[in-house]
């Protein structure tokens, strides 16, 4: 695990420019305070943070790699973990004679290069970012994992490419680099609509991220030649009669795999325990290994938004020890400013938050947990996914009687009952779904953004993926969209950048290539019903989940942020961030300000919408204006938990 930076130079290296890709390092420190160092030739600067979870004592970076006649060809800088890392050595030293002067993952990459080429990556079952710097031909070849688990980002200018774990250290070299500090118009319009800023997007016009499931090849002085290697589908088969319980075993069976790869470590590996089926499923697994292991839990005083009783209750039924986090109002505001630096761009999930906390909890008791993210995308989780079958009826109408439906639930106030069925019915899938992101409507964007543009939609993101989809059933569709968007934008930012913070490192077992395998051929009704969502995935774990889990509807770790932007526990802090905030040539502050008055008199639930143009405000207001300073502490933990 390390925090990587990189520069491929245009024109040669210098001792200033290794001096300031070293300086730039720093603010990647939370995300290994093991080890920091840079390396460096005539061509190619790596700069590297390590947190060392394998091989501790001997995998150090930049690992130096190559055949026997050239033993240093290659510099490998790597983010992430290669799970199946035992099985390529040995398939490697049998098939090609390759030798390994470690123990780690690392070597396993880099022999894998040399002798499978770029078709490498799709051999590996992990999370990784990774960049191998070939001495001989002078390619430098860039990788990111399937799902996106693992970020990477890149700039290209006249100074040469750059890429690094964060975006804000390549911030720091622009001068360096040959590129600008431009925000890009497009990119915030999309952030205010989902949310998030979909991939490759960011904020800055100049600095763009490797799409998960992609490789890179870069030489100097050339843009980077970008490959899609993964491109996940869902080829549902039904279950033959009679086979169904083979086929909930089959799932079972990937699944207990994947954690038992992924609870390979030289250090304590823990699990995030929410109440739900998914955490607790990979929490009652993993204890199959680890029959100390610890769970963890995030919740808030207020009933109704915490789950810290189920956790508790299901850390019992699986005999592991527990801890909470339970997160104050006071502490929530406080640590706003802090948590957008290390998010880099803005994402508006309030969720962050008790992350960020139960992460630095755990941080004080293991180096590594395991978390559920992906179940809901794999076997179809999310409430939203059932909307086809309420809206199958409409599918029926001709065309002109559909966009009838949709004139009529204009004129019908709202809050009427039926109204958003309506609405919603008259939309195709590709109209009406772009994630589980729905905040602002165009009117209420238009509203409260200067530069609003309609012909910026969700469609300019959303569009291709669909393209990819058209003879899918609309749930496996959904899901497919979701890989995409909201899954790696959202679920799997956050997932990194708030583990990370805390020098943590966050593995996710369902995200796995086998286990999606499985899912993928998992059939409509297998996944959906009437009555609950991921049926294929429940039946599977009975006799694993504990009973008063296994049906629970999802919760999560759900923020009362609506209730605390309407009193005193963030209306003030509201108020104060609107009026300080020097984005007036974004915003409407005048109009962002009555929506927050209207939510606090009930008027409106605008708890999202507020939510998604605050966390911009602060966001600017750090990487902008330099008006406001988080204070980051020096991470400061044991090199063995």
């Amino acid at each position: 695990m390390c925090g990587l930076l990189g520069l491929l130079t245009s024109s040669g290296t210098t001792e200033d420019a290794v001096s300031r890709v070293d300086s730039a390092m720093h603010c990647l420190r939370h995300r290994g305070p093991d080890e920091h160092g840079t390396w460096n030739d005539d061509d190619l600067i790596f700069g590297f943070n390590r947190l060392s979870i394998i091989d501790i004592e001997h995998s150090h970076q930049p690992l130096r790699w190559g055949p026997p006649e050239n033993p240093t060809r290659y510099a490998l800088t790597f983010n992430g973990e290669i799970y199946n890392y035992l099985e390529l050595r040995a398939e490697l030293a049998r098939d090609h004679g390759a030798e390994f002067s470690t123990e780690g993952d690392s070597e396993a990459i880099v022999a894998a290069f040399h002798h499978w080429g770029a078709d490498a990556v799709r051999r590996l079952r992990g999370m990784f970012a990774f960049a191998i710097w070939d001495t001989e031909t002078k390619d430098l070849f860039l990788a990111r994992d399937p799902f996106g688990i693992k970020p990477l980002f890149l700039a290209t200018g006249s100074g040469g490419t750059a890429f690094g774990s964060e975006k804000k250290s390549l911030l720091e070299l622009t001068e360096l680099i040959g590129i600008g500090l431009d925000l890009d118009p497009r990119a915030t319009e999309h952030y205010t609509v989902l949310q998030y800023v979909p991939e490759p997007e960011t904020l800055h016009t100049d600095i763009r991220r490797l799409e998960s499931g992609s490789f890179a090849w870069v030489r100097a002085g050339e843009a980077p030649r970008i490959t899609r290697y993964f491109t996940p589908k869902f080829p549902a088969k039904p279950f033959t009669p009679g086979s169904e319980q083979a086929r909930y075993q089959e799932i079972a069976e990937a699944l207990e795999d994947s954690v038992a790869k992924h609870m390979r470590a030289d250090v304590t590996v823990g699990s995030f325990l929410s109440g739900g089926i998914d955490s607790t499923a990979i929490a009652a697994l993993a204890i199959r290994h680890n029959p100390n292991l610890i769970t963890f839990t995030t919740g808030f005083e207020r009933e109704g938004y915490s789950e810290v009783d189920v956790a508790a209750e299901s850390a019992a039924a699986i005999g592991a020890k527990h801890v909470v986090k339970v997160v104050s109002p006071a502490e929530f505001a406080a640590s706003i400013p802090e948590i957008i630096w290390y998010l880099d761009d803005p994402v508006a999930d309030p969720a962050l938050v008790p992350l960020w906390f139960v992460a630095k909890e755990a941080r004080k008791h293991v180096k590594v947990v395991l978390s559920g993210e992906g179940a809901d995308e794999l076997f179809g989780g999310y409430t939203i996914y059932r909307e086809p079958l309420s809206l199958k009826p409409f599918e029926y109408l001709p065309a002109p009687l559909r966009r009838a439906a949709g004139k009529l639930s204009d004129r019908i106030p709202e809050g009427t009952r039926g109204k958003s069925l309506l609405h919603r019915g008259s939309m195709t899938l590709e109209d009406r779904y772009y994630g589980n992101a729905r905040s602002f409507s165009d009117a209420q964007l238009r509203a409260v953004l200067r530069d609003f543009r309609p012909e910026w939609t969700h469609q300019d993101v959303t569009a291709p993926i669909y393209a990819q989809s058209r003879d899918w059933d609309p749930v496996a569709r959904m899901q497919h969209l979701d890989l995409f968007t909201w899954m790696r934008g959202d679920i799997l930012v956050k997932a990194d950048k708030m583990t990370m913070a805390n020098s943590l490192e966050l593995r996710v077992p369902f995200l796995d290539t086998e286990v999606f395998e499985v899912a993928s051929r998992v059939p409509l009704e297998q996944k959906i019903t009437k009555d609950t969502t991921k049926y294929a995935l429940r039946q599977a774990l009975e006799g694993i989940v504990p009973p008063h889990v296994l049906h629970r509807a999802k919760l999560g770790f759900p923020v009362p942020l609506r209730h605390w932007l309407a009193g005193t526990e963030l209306f003030d802090w509201a108020h104060q961030q609107i009026a300080d905030s020097q984005t007036d040539h974004i915003f409407d502050k005048a109009a962002v300000t009555a929506m927050l008055n209207e939510h606090r008199d009930g008027a409106s639930d605008h708890s999202r919408r507020l939510w998604t143009v605050l966390c911009f405000m602060v966001w600017h207001g750090i990487f902008v204006e330099k008006r406001i300073v988080p204070q980051i502490q020096e991470p400061v933990y044991p090199v063995h938990v």
